[in-house]
């Protein structure tokens, strides 16, 4: 028998969850053949057959979770495995390297008549964490777990530091775009403070200085938070933008954006704002990223203005930085020139 094992689709996420198969045991598939969709952290992904063949046995039904290197077809004949091998070959539905996360059971002193409760302890590298138990509790899957993941490791990882800032918008013309705005004056903060732009590596303590500013771009949406990147924000027009802002979002709406799409942010931005509530907010610095801007509420506010006080329309910024690539004074000069360039009439 030949069994075709789950490739790496993509930046190196363990595993995918079973979306829909688009055949059936015992039927035959040609070579590149679309035999299932498999939904990662990024993108839902279309998993051609790596050979032609007569499909003996599915390894698991939508929804199940398979990790990278585990068996998902077998094909008859004769031969060795197909397909992309990651990790040590095993049973279906186990772990397929030693790098996995464990799952330990034990004892614990409850409250509840004085019993013991059984919890689960994950192990994570040199973590160890106590879970708690739910009545009614739902694994995450896919985007949602990755978010998880991605915050959990952030908070472990970075040493992060938050900045807030106002910018008075008052001079803006009626039909400004407010993204393409902050954009813009992001590239202008990355101009004035290059340090911002960067990737910082903690293992081997270096700081990569990026030439081209590949915007990661928050986007809300039902099946949970993405970030695709725009590349090479620096060289595009303001209509250009715009577009590649409505690609994305849609996009991500559709789930029809490849794994590649997300990768190599440089920086990032998050319009919290948008949603309608929020004037601040600390926003999650995702390494090897060292910075994100984020953009609150937008609305009148009474300011000093020539010596009197007046009502004029303002952008709440919070800039969250890694505090180990970037000192404070850094920030403050990037956080400076966005709300000088934001504050310009255009």
């Amino acid at each position: 028998m030949k069994y075709f094992k789950l490739p790496d689709l993509g930046e190196g996420i363990p595993e995918a969850e079973i979306v829909e198969w688009h055949i059936r045991e015992g039927e035959a598939v040609q070579e590149d053949q679309i035999i299932v969709s498999m939904e990662t952290a990024k993108a839902v992904v279309e998993v051609p057959s790596p050979c032609a063949g007569v499909v003996v046995r599915q390894f698991g039904q939508p929804g199940d979770l398979i990790y990278t290197g585990e068996s998902l077809i077998e094909f008859e004949g004769d031969g060795e495995d197909t397909g992309t091998v990651v990790g040590s070959i095993q049973e279906a539905g186990k772990a397929s390297s030693d790098d996995d996360e464990q799952f330990f059971i034990g004892a614990a002193p409850s409250t509840e008549e004085g019993k013991n409760k059984i919890v689960h302890r994950r192990a994570t590298g040199k973590t160890t964490l106590q879970s708690y138990e739910l009545e009614n509790g739902e694994p995450l899957r896919g985007v949602r777990r990755e978010m998880a993941h991605s915050m959990s490791r952030s908070h472990r990882e970075v040493a992060a530091v938050t900045l807030f800032e106002d910018a008075d918008i008052h001079q803006w013309g009626d039909k400004q775009d407010l993204t393409v705005r902050i954009i813009q004056a992001l590239v202008a903060g990355c101009s004035e403070v290059p340090v911002m732009n960067a990737w910082f590596d903690e293992v081997s303590e270096q700081l990569q200085v990026m030439e081209s500013i590949h915007l990661g771009l928050a986007v809300d949406s039902p099946h949970g938070l993405f970030v695709p990147v725009m590349d090479d924000v620096q060289n595009l027009t303001a209509a250009k933008l715009r577009k590649d802002i409505n690609a994305l979002k849609k996009g991500v709406q559709e789930r029809k954006l490849s794994p590649d799409a997300f990768r190599g942010a440089t920086i990032s931005l998050s319009n919290f704002g948008a949603l309608g509530c929020g004037r601040y907010a600390t926003p999650v610095v995702v390494p090897p990223s060292v910075a994100i801007l984020g953009i609150g509420s937008v609305g009148e506010q009474v300011v000093p203005f020539k010596g009197k006080p007046a009502v004029h329309r303002v952008i709440s910024l919070s800039l969250s930085f890694d505090h180990r690539a970037a000192s404070g004074g850094e920030a403050a000069r990037f956080l400076k020139a966005v709300v000088q360039h934001l504050e310009q009439k255009k």
